[in-house]
């Protein structure tokens, strides 16, 4: 007896159930999902593609990494020797400021720089021999020098009570004008007129704090103590201080008046004052060679030579300077007594100031108290306040 649920074909050959023909549909889809070589290899490439970006970011960042590395280990080792060369450099500018400073005998000025002054000097001293001779003018174009500085001339003085103060001459003992302490000299002074101003220079603004400079309180007290244990005068009062070459008490020497310098021959000059500042002027100067003052009056010798050097100062050692006597010899420094025609004023350095062309206009003292032969270099004001103490053109 035949199955019913099978259906027989009717060319005799059985027929699939039914519950088959979905699953040989399945293996028939199937087979046409294989991809093909071409399909295979596309899909390959783009896979190939999408593992090639984050290799290549792999490396990106491994190549940033030993950048980074790199650059962390130099800036180290630049560091390191930044701050070596820093703390070298340091200690270099603390040992040049602590030498420039260190010296009290640089007056003001770093040593080299006070080094290269003395060089210029003994260039100077050697090319010219203290004997070359400044340009002289025409009296026409002479003028009446301006007031240029005041230190040493803060009052009048009595010009009768005037004494030249001269120590270190030769047989000095023998002379009619010989004392035996030529420092208790008393100079008398007098308040100027009120038309004249004596505070500053006509040059400066009185305004200015500059303008009227005083010496340190501690050398004021200095001054005065000394003036309370010897009965002299406070000295040395204005900025620079007190000289150190100043006379001690009980110095003896010579006190010469007026007519002890005028009877040397006099001598007149047209020559140019010129000032550190850098103006000039062309002024007519009369007076004495100061060589022929050191004819009259030669200076003692030292060790069977003469001194090296003259030392001079204003009567109350406000202002004070130092000179080789090489150049005091020069024929054109002169012991000026009148100037433009005229006797000297008393704010031009009445009565005896001095000139010398070859300097400038800070070496030439006014109202000169004292001259003294001297083989200790001699002090000076300016050169203790920074300039240079030969001061030559």
């Amino acid at each position: 007896m035949s199955n019913p649920e099978i259906e027989q074909p009717q060319d005799g050959s059985p027929k699939e159930p039914a519950a088959l023909q979905p699953e040989a549909k399945q293996q028939s889809e199937s087979a046409d999902d294989e991809p093909s070589a071409e399909e295979f290899e596309a899909r390959a490439e783009a896979d190939q593609d999408q593992r090639e970006p984050a290799a290549t970011e792999v490396d990106a960042r491994a190549e940033r990494a030993a950048a980074d590395a790199a650059v962390l280990a130099t800036s180290g080792a630049q560091t390191r020797r930044s701050f070596l060369a820093a703390a070298v450099s340091s200690a270099a500018a603390y040992g040049f400021y602590h030498y420039l400073g260190a010296n009290d005998d640089a007056e003001m000025q770093p040593p080299p720089i006070r080094d290269s002054f003395r060089f210029n000097a003994s260039v100077s001293r050697d090319l010219f021999r203290n004997k070359e001779l400044a340009p002289t003018y025409p009296l026409s174009r002479a003028e009446t020098l301006r007031i240029n500085g005041t230190f040493g001339l803060m009052m009048d003085l009595q010009l009768d009570s005037w004494r030249l103060q001269l120590v270190g001459m030769r047989g000095a003992a023998q002379h009619a004008r010989y004392v035996r302490d030529v420092t208790a000299w008393d100079y008398r002074y007098k308040a100027p007129p009120a038309n004249e101003d004596k505070g500053h220079d006509s040059k400066v603004d009185p305004n200015l704090q500059t303008a009227n400079k005083m010496a340190p309180e501690s050398m004021q007290d200095k001054a005065q103590e000394d003036e309370n244990h010897t009965g002299r005068k406070p000295r040395g009062m204005a900025e620079a201080g007190e000289s150190d070459s100043t006379l001690p008490p009980n110095t003896p020497g010579l006190l010469l008046q007026m007519a002890d310098i005028t009877r040397l021959p006099r001598y007149e000059l047209v020559t140019q004052f010129k000032c550190i500042e850098g103006w000039s002027q062309i002024v007519h100067w009369a007076g004495v060679r100061m060589a022929d003052f050191l004819e009259l009056y030669p200076p003692d010798k030292i060790d069977g030579k003469d001194p090296s050097y003259v030392y001079m100062e204003t009567p109350d050692g406000d202002y004070y300077t130092g000179y080789d006597l090489d150049v005091m010899r020069h024929p054109q420094t002169l012991l000026v007594t009148e100037m433009m025609g005229a006797p000297l004023t008393q704010p031009h350095g009445a009565p005896l100031r001095l000139h010398m062309p070859t300097k400038y206009g800070y070496k030439q003292i006014k109202r000169i108290g004292l001259i003294a032969y001297t083989n200790d270099k001699p002090d000076d004001y300016w050169t203790k306040l920074g300039y240079d103490w030969y001061a030559g053109l």
